[in-house]
């Protein structure tokens, strides 16, 4: 059995280079009837599995449900051109500095409270399972760790949804700064810690933990993962600040299992659960 590859661009052998064969048998246990696809340039990998299962949708409502419209997708860029964070927010990615990719997949769990946390959990133990450098910031952001609360942006999840025909869709959008990029904000990159890394090594050491990741997700959605979370997370125990009125600033105590951040203030408990919060650490207190 061959691996299902989509062809774009000048390179033939690029899946070759990426070593896509190895990598599509070694996740087919998690992910049956997986494509893969490595394309030179793309605006969005986000917008494009968005814009193929929109068309899948349409299609359906014709011609009824195919297999193949909800069969999981692998879409890698080198690199995207109009990437897209969290809150529109764009993601500045560079060819051999970034690995920029979306994953399609159908999740039949009702509930998806945690999905973005867990998927950062993943792509945190793929690079650096020892747990030394990769911190996690609710809900979606990967750091690199300078010291207790405190790092730099490494990489992001971006997290869509649509419903084709009766099942519902997520594409899973993952950007992570590989080498030093030239930005008007400090960020960090993977090769601080693993420098020589390149994009497909990256990507070959994401894959297989987020594939379990997810399937364990599907089974016990984020409980399963809130204590490995809790090991990385960038937050609890800091003071810190947010854009919910109801609770603007506090102390982390950390993530519930179902994914909400728990605050604490003047006496209250606060979970914030909304997607349009911001989270940023307060300043240390001056001496």
């Amino acid at each position: 059995m061959n691996a299902s590859f989509r062809s774009s661009g000048p390179s033939p052998d690029r899946h070759g280079q990426w070593g896509i064969q190895a990598l599509w048998e070694q996740l087919l246990p998690w992910l049956p009837d997986l494509s893969i696809e490595v394309v030179e340039q793309i605006e969005s990998t986000n917008l494009a599995l968005m814009g193929r299962l929109r068309e899948a949708a349409r299609n359906a409502a014709v011609r009824g449900i195919r297999a193949d419209d909800l069969a999981p997708s692998l879409l890698v860029a080198i690199p995207q051109t109009q990437g897209r964070g969290r809150l529109g927010r764009s993601w500045e990615s560079a060819a051999g500095s970034s690995l920029t990719f979306s994953l399609s997949l159908p999740i039949q769990r009702a509930d998806w409270s945690g999905l973005s946390l867990a998927v950062g959990e993943a792509v945190a133990q793929g690079l650096d399972p020892s747990g030394t450098h990769i911190g996690l910031k609710w809900p979606n952001d990967l750091w690199r760790m300078d010291s207790p609360g405190r790092g730099r942006k490494l990489g992001g999840v971006l997290i869509e949804a649509l419903q084709v025909a009766e099942q519902r869709v997520a594409v899973i959008g993952v950007g992570i700064n590989l080498h030093p990029l030239m930005l008007s904000e400090a960020v960090a990159s993977v090769a601080e810690f693993e420098p020589g890394i390149g994009a497909p090594q990256a990507l070959a050491r994401i894959m297989p933990p987020l594939a379990r990741a997810l399937a364990d997700f599907e089974r016990e959605g984020f409980a399963g993962v809130a204590t490995r979370y809790a090991e990385r997370d960038l937050l609890r125990g800091q003071a810190i600040t947010t854009t919910d009125p109801r609770c603007p600033q506090g102390m982390s105590e950390g993530v519930a299992e179902d994914g909400a951040l728990l605050l604490s203030h003047a006496g209250q408990s606060f979970r914030i659960v909304s997607g349009e919060v911001s989270v940023r650490p307060l300043p240390p207190a001056s001496v």
